[in-house]
């Protein structure tokens, strides 16, 4: 049983950057990159500001998920895009061995070495999401993702939630929202290698309205963030 909590952070989504050898498959897609298609709009400075203040460990991606996408497990069928997914299978190897498994063994093996050092891993995974999809506007500003059947997650949740919402009580948190924390996810992948008692995988979701319309609420909430996340993995 781990006997304190150990923070880790990483940002799946962090960039939309095309490395040199994929960038003629590209061509014609400068818009599309700049999208929530490309990447998690201004999730990164977040991800930086958590693991500066609370001195804990990222791992950080700036490739565009539009290449691979790094948060999908490697038989999910949104692993390659539209762009990516006709690519023959040595060229997809290619990519899947020099971004995908290095990113996602690095996540796993800074885990691992938190639980052998008796940590209790708090696993919070970085991303934003859309104002709208598909005409309906989403009706949160964070969301809290995590799966259900893992009582040390729900508990976390619920707790960071009321802490966040004591703070700053014009933000509207809610929990497994706009996405199922119980999904497909590399949190997921990890809760398979370990215990529910050494693990905890939660997604934080930033709706992306916050960073692109208001610089101030921005700095604001991300400070709010920082202080109820340390506020919450302080030792009782």
């Amino acid at each position: 049983m781990a006997d304190s909590m150990a923070l880790l952070l990483s940002c799946e989504h962090g960039g939309n950057l095309v490395p040199d050898p994929y960038r003629a498959l590209f061509e014609g897609h400068t818009a599309l990159l700049q999208t929530h298609r490309g990447y998690d709009i201004g999730i990164l400075p977040l991800a930086r500001q958590l693991a500066r203040e609370l001195a804990a460990p990222i791992e950080i991606a700036e490739v565009t998920r539009l290449l691979v996408d790094l948060n999908r497990s490697p038989t999910h069928p949104a692993l390659f895009s539209f762009i990516t997914r006709d690519l023959s299978r040595t060229e997809k190897e290619g990519i899947l061995r020099r971004h995908y498994r290095p990113y996602r063994q690095a996540v796993e093996m800074q885990a691992a070495k938190l639980v052998e050092k008796g940590r209790r891993v708090v696993h919070i995974a970085v991303h934003s999401f859309t104002p709208e999809l598909h005409g309906q506007l989403r009706n949160a500003d964070i969301g809290l993702l995590y799966d259900p059947a893992r009582p040390l997650e729900k508990s976390f949740c619920l707790l960071w939630q009321k802490e966040l919402a004591a703070s700053a009580p014009q933000l509207r948190i809610r929990r497994n929202y706009p996405y199922r924390g119980a999904a497909d996810s590399l949190g997921k992948t990890l809760r398979r290698r370990f215990d529910a008692s050494d693990y905890l995988a939660i997604e934080l979701e930033i709706n992306q309205r916050i960073p692109t319309r208001d610089g101030a609420t921005w700095e604001k909430v991300k400070s709010v963030l920082v202080e109820s996340l340390r506020e919450r993995l302080a030792p009782p």
